[in-house]
């Protein structure tokens, strides 16, 4: 992921930002030093600075108080960076949240659009995620698999185009997830396969909204369990 582009000064911020977190040289609930403060120790500027903390709540890590400042809101599970360098994880979530747009939009158009071999094919790629899971397999083929499925279903090669140009990326965003995915309770499994279903069931219905509504939730929720650990996953659950 990191050879796609050089990472920008806010990529790096970002990175080292989220190091200290996962280090707990700011730990949950900690304050964190000023902007002014930031920009200094990282030597960059301010709008620098402000970008990458504006990335961390966007992934949940941090939180603003008016008036307060940036506040440390959870720390991921420290194995994330046992399977990804600290530099690659900020283009993952980007990825992830380019997925949500363009993979929502076409799940909506597959659910108007689909024939009965679209269909077969989203069936056929849920039952190898479903075995590959079953056997505790990485199975990013298989998700891929199935995700491509549906953008055919569009009938709008565009949507199918892009995934497949994007393959690489998405494929090692996919086993990073796995990979905690595997670590964690099999309730998180579950759940992952539960997300998918409904994303074929609303398909199936010829239910686009609800298609898209689906499909947005599964990728926003993986883009989110990547920095949710076995902790926060059981708070969440109760």
């Amino acid at each position: 992921m990191s050879e796609t582009r050089r990472p920008t000064l806010a990529d790096q911020v970002y990175d080292q930002l989220l190091e200290k977190i996962l280090e707990e040289e700011y730990p949950v609930h900690s304050r964190l030093p000023a902007e002014e403060v930031l920009a200094q120790g990282f030597g960059v500027s301010r709008p620098i600075v402000r970008a990458a903390l504006s990335r961390l709540r966007d992934d949940g890590i941090i939180q603003s108080r008016r008036g307060s400042g940036s506040y440390v809101l959870r720390r991921p599970d420290r194995e994330l960076i046992s399977f990804a360098p600290l530099e690659s994880i900020s283009d993952v979530q980007r990825c992830y949240e380019f997925r949500i747009d363009v993979e929502g939009a076409a799940a909506a158009w597959a659910a108007r659009r689909r024939d009965e071999d679209d269909l077969a094919a989203m069936e056929q790629a849920y039952r190898v995620l479903e075995e590959t899971y079953q056997e505790n397999k990485m199975g990013v083929e298989a998700d891929q698999m199935l995700h491509l499925a549906v953008a055919r279903g569009s009938k709008n090669p565009f949507f199918s185009s892009v995934l497949e140009s994007l393959g690489d990326q998405i494929a090692f965003g996919v086993k990073l997830s796995r990979s905690l995915t595997l670590l964690d309770t099999p309730r998180r499994q579950e759940l992952v396969l539960s997300e998918h279903r409904a994303i074929l069931n609303a398909i199936r219905l010829g239910q686009p909204e609800v298609a898209q509504a689906t499909m947005r939730h599964h990728i926003t929720a993986a883009k989110d369990r990547m920095f949710v650990g076995a902790q926060d996953l059981q708070e969440t659950e109760a």
